[in-house]
């Protein structure tokens, strides 16, 4: 169905192509999935296929591929519309009207589907991926899982021969991924349709795959093979791969069932030992992972609710880690947080053994209603210094209305939302962003300039930091990428990284992540890790609104539980998820009853 003939791609301005050595076949009626770390191109394959590259990216293509038989070369994307139907990692870039029902029909007008034959389909895909309820909302008003779910089924009412989709599951909650991969899956199966995809999430997908593409490395040539096989291989592998190399076994498990069918030895020499410790605020497992220049968080300055302007002066944190002699952000005085140390109820700063720590974000009877739908109803949440909470819970359950109220851009309807004493919604921007900062799940939302150079100088002169702050936080996160980079050329993962490195540049002591993993493979998602743990040794406070169980796993305190904008579970990360079954990790799943969380909590145990 696909074929990739000795393809290269060479984009303007490049000094080396971005693939090459490109040849493979994806057989009709096969579900592939294409792995690799960020930038080995995976995005430039896909796009292939559907013609984009090169007609709409530009650069050269050289070799050939074919779909159906008809060669992308002198085909453009709209003579292959009626055979290929793609989503890429942006669903916003895929809309072209103002609701839901429109949307699906969308792509069948404008291939001339009789209207008898449009309203069945957009019935089916309404109920295939649980959309039937929101048929009629405004596709502004929908969550990003709500989106992306609409942009898979925009695709799947015209019935094409082949899709090709880019990271369809990373806004999504773990239920909702499920239901979509097994709509694949039928597809598949039932009707004969090529399925060609991209995935970071490796343990949402890797079972149901018929074959695997791995691109090693920037301009390696493809290794294709069964999954087993691949993942034997890959530099990038999930949790339950992970595991059953670390436990010695042949052939690797790929799903949780057949992991959990081998696992009575190594439970058997994990009987006994106890749990490392998951962590407390202010005593992650470690601590030197900060990123070069990660400033550390400041004590939250004593506000007036309202105006945001400071009643006492900020006292000193940790000088950053930078490998050379230190040097203080901001003014000292006494009383400063220590990092590491860990305060009462396990907070990482504390002025004197026995003062209390004043949280940094406390939040009561928090209700808000937005388009009709109460996103929030009734929410309490504190956040202390040094405290890492994983917000999780299916699409639409207002995570990031939760997020959105803490850094002010949404009005609380009733309940009260204080951030270092003030009151977001009523602060002065300026104020607010020395308070609280937040990575939006589009992380271009905030990235306006031209070259990251810019973007970088925007942002010391925003926050009052001194030349060169910024840059050196890109330096830590996007090792490589040089100023003159257009923001646009980036990866997700990198313009995640590069946002957060913006955010960061205020020196907030409240940071507000909205699906931090979206894009980021296992290593960029390790360094992003390591950083965020450096962040709360040194008494930042950090929210994540997540999908990702695993991330939970890996850094989280606690984690917070949503459900129809109500809290419905809140306490340590272990006593949450372990009793989940839609948000335990895979190796809990595989470990169960005993209480594991990570691969690295297995590997420390046995060392």
């Amino acid at each position: 169905m696909i074929r990739f003939e000795d393809v290269s791609v060479t984009y303007e301005g490049a000094a080396r192509p971005a693939v090459r050595g490109v040849d493979f076949e994806v057989p009709e009626g096969e579900l592939v999935l294409l792995v690799g770390p960020s930038g080995t191109g995976k995005s430039t394959i896909l796009n292939s296929v559907s013609g984009l590259v090169p007609h709409f990216t530009g650069g050269t293509l050289r070799g050939r591929v074919t779909v159906a038989g008809r060669d992308t070369r002198t085909h453009k994307p709209r003579e292959l519309a009626d055979v290929v139907g793609t989503v890429g990692q942006d669903p916003l870039a895929h809309f072209v009207t103002g609701t839901v029902e429109d949307e699906l029909a969308y792509g069948m007008e404008s291939l001339g589907v009789a209207p008898a034959v449009m309203r069945r389909r957009v019935e089916e895909t309404l109920d295939l991926l649980g959309l039937d309820g929101l048929r009629d909302r405004a596709i502004g008003t929908l969550s990003g899982g709500q989106r992306q779910r609409v942009a898979i089924g925009s695709v799947l009412t015209p019935h094409p021969e082949v899709l090709v989709l880019d990271e369809p599951t990373s806004a999504l909650d773990p239920a909702a991924a499920e239901e979509v991969l097994a709509v694949l899956q039928r597809l598949v199966h039932d009707l004969g349709t090529t399925v060609f995809l991209a995935e970071h999430r490796l343990e949402r997908v890797v079972q149901y795959a018929d074959r695997v593409v791995l691109l090693p490395e920037p301009g390696a040539a493809p290794v294709c093979g069964t999954p087993a096989e691949v993942m034997a291989v890959s530099p990038v592998c999930p949790p339950v791969v992970e595991l059953g190399r670390l436990a010695g076994w042949s052939p690797l498990p790929m799903t949780v069932r057949d992991a959990r069918r081998r696992a009575s030895g190594l439970r058997e020499r994990l009987a006994g030992r106890t749990t490392p410790d998951h962590g407390t605020p202010g005593t992650p497992a470690a601590p030197n992972h900060r990123a070069p220049g990660t400033p550390a968080a400041p004590a939250p300055t004593a506000t007036t609710p309202g105006t945001g302007s400071p009643e006492a002066q900020q006292p000193p944190a940790t000088a950053p880690r930078t490998g050379r002699a230190p040097h203080r952000w901001w003014p000292a005085a006494p009383g400063a947080p220590r990092a590491g140390r860990p305060g009462p109820h396990g907070s990482a700063a504390s002025a004197s053994p026995s003062a209390p720590v004043p949280p940094l974000a406390e939040v009561r009877s928090l209700a808000v209603r937005r388009d009709r739908v109460d996103a929030l109803c009734g929410v309490d949440l504190t956040v202390a210094p040094g405290e890492t909470v994983a917000l999780m819970g299916r699409n639409g359950a207002g995570k990031s209305t939760l997020l959105g109220a803490l850094v002010g851009l949404v009005e609380p309807g009733s309940g009260t939302v204080r951030v270092g004493g003030a009151v977001p919604h009523r602060t002065r921007p300026r104020d607010l962003v020395r308070l609280v900062g937040l990575v939006p799940q589009e992380p271009r939302d905030l990235l306006y300039a031209d070259t990251v150079g810019a973007e970088c100088a925007a942002a010391d002169r925003d926050a009052g930091a001194a030349p060169g702050t910024c840059r050196e936080l890109v330096s830590g996160l996007l090792p490589g990428v040089a100023d003159g980079t257009h923001p646009r050329d980036l990866s997700e993962g990198q313009r995640l990284a590069l946002a957060l490195a913006v955010v960061l540049t205020a020196r907030p002591p409240l940071l507000l992540l909205d699906e931090p993993t979206r894009g980021l493979d296992y290593a960029a998602k390790a360094r992003l890790v390591g950083v965020l743990r450096g962040l709360a040794a040194d008494g930042h406070g950090i929210v994540l609104a997540t999908h990702d169980v695993e991330l939970a796993a890996e850094i989280a305190h606690r984690v917070v539980l949503l459900a129809e904008g109500e809290v419905i579970a809140d306490g340590p990360t272990d006593d949450i998820v372990v009793s989940s079954p839609s948000f335990a990790p895979q190796v809990t799943k595989v470990l169960a009853p005993q209480r594991w969380l990570t691969v690295a909590q297995v590997r420390e145990a046995l060392a």
